[in-house]
């Protein structure tokens, strides 16, 4: 059933593409932005939860 309706798409064959590279810029900024984070704000936030204060 899929098969058929997406065959009938013009250029349906770039959306993969367009996915993959989209899955792949996301994740490597966001392994980029964990190696390059500061070490107190990690430790802060990873500390927020148990906070009695608020």
């Amino acid at each position: 059933m899929f098969k058929n309706a997406l065959s009938s798409i013009d250029g349906v064959s770039v959306f993969p593409i367009f996915s993959l590279i989209v899955f792949f810029v996301f994740f490597s900024a966001l392994g980029f932005w964990v190696y390059k984070a500061d070490k107190k704000y990690v430790k802060y936030m990873k500390n927020l939860p148990f906070d009695k204060e608020k």
